[in-house]
């Protein structure tokens, strides 16, 4: 499986970009598409799941992105608007696939954001 993930670049605070995230391969059954980020000294992050249908976001993003998947595309996008200077950071999207009961995660690459302030 392949994820590949693209949109990420440089911004002016207030700003808006569109990530997008597109899985190839070996996928039998995606149950939960995710984008986490890791900014500049700090752990990987979760900013925002789709799974069955339900949204999560980190209290940070509320408000301001937006994600939402194309299942017969096996892609997943994150809106991002009003962006931050503090969302800097690389961004990486997941992908949990299911399997005769069993899952498996995969990652992708990551896309940088910087957002200037």
């Amino acid at each position: 499986v392949q994820l590949q993930a693209s949109g990420g670049g440089l911004v002016q605070s207030g700003g808006f970009l569109r990530l997008s995230c597109a899985a190839s391969g070996s996928i039998f059954s995606i149950t939960e598409m995710a984008w986490y980020r890791q900014r500049p000294e700090k752990q990987r992050e979760l900013v925002a799941s789709v799974s069955g249908g339900v949204t999560n976001y980190a209290d940070s993003v509320k408000g301001r992105f937006t994600i939402s998947r194309d299942s017969a595309k096996n892609t997943v996008y994150l809106q991002m608007n009003s962006l931050k200077p503090e969302d800097t950071a690389v961004y990486y999207c997941k992908i949990v696939d299911w399997y005769f009961s069993s899952t498996t995660t995969h990652w992708g690459k990551g896309t940088l954001v910087t957002v200037s302030s």
